[in-house]
């Protein structure tokens, strides 16, 4: 299957039959829109005059006049060719930490592609289970390593269960996957937000336990959308 450019993914409709085909350009696509959210949220930087188009304009313009200048000359830049530059830079500066950042809004299907355990909805719905369990430090620690992350700052991560155990999921690395907090809008704090519409609507026999885990291990976002009824949470 042939992925889309970035160019592709950003004209894209959320309806667009490949994206709801592909795992992995879902994914892109929110990395690129959480980028171009993070950029216009700093506007009064790189807005107007140094917008990235102009920046990138203007540096071409400055290296093209260095390597015009006769040999041996130095060629100071004007003040607007170093904003300029200073513009681009912050511009992928920018788009390069929010990708950073986003990586593990959702979890690797690879490494963590969720595991539920056999209960059905009465036994689990008359239960006082938890919404999640706290994992202990060693399997914590095994879940940092697999997702590359090192000296984890436990502060800014919640090594989360994909299925949460209050829709039945099982104490098990491949159902777990260390999601950021507060680096996205699609945090730990709003996929709480949807285990706990999900429990609702299973226990109250509006949705079925299978579905439940199905949706929220296959891609919690696009569950939230549909359930919330929402592009973005907060909305």
């Amino acid at each position: 299957m042939r992925h889309l450019s970035d160019e592709e993914l950003l004209m894209a409709p959320d309806g667009d039959r490949h994206l709801m085909e592909c795992e992995a350009c879902r994914g892109r696509k929110r990395e690129l829109e959480d980028a171009v959210e993070l950029v216009r949220e700093h506007r009064e930087v790189v807005d107007p005059i140094f917008s990235a188009g102009v920046a990138r304009a203007r540096l071409r313009a400055a290296m093209a006049e260095a390597a015009a200048a006769p040999a041996g000359e130095t060629l100071w830049w004007r003040p607007w060719q170093a904003a300029a530059v200073g513009a681009l830079a912050l511009v992928c500066t920018l788009a390069i930490v929010s990708r950073a950042h986003r990586r593990y809004d959702v979890p690797s299907p690879r490494l963590t592609p969720g595991a539920a355990r056999a209960v059905d909805r009465n036994a689990l719905c008359n239960s006082e289970l938890p919404k999640n369990q706290v994992v202990p430090a060693d399997l914590r620690e095994r879940v940092f390593q697999a997702y590359g992350i090192a000296h984890a700052d436990p502060r800014k991560y919640e090594v989360d269960y994909l299925i949460t155990p209050a829709l039945g999921g099982a104490d098990d690395i491949r159902n777990l996957w260390p999601q950021p907090y507060v680096s996205t809008v699609w945090n730990a704090r709003v996929k709480d937000e949807l285990e706990d519409r999900l429990r609702e609507m299973v226990c109250g026999g509006r949705l079925d336990l299978a579905e439940a885990q199905r949706e929220i291990s296959t891609d919690w976002i696009a569950a939230y959308k549909k359930y919330f009824g929402t592009e973005r949470p907060g909305r």
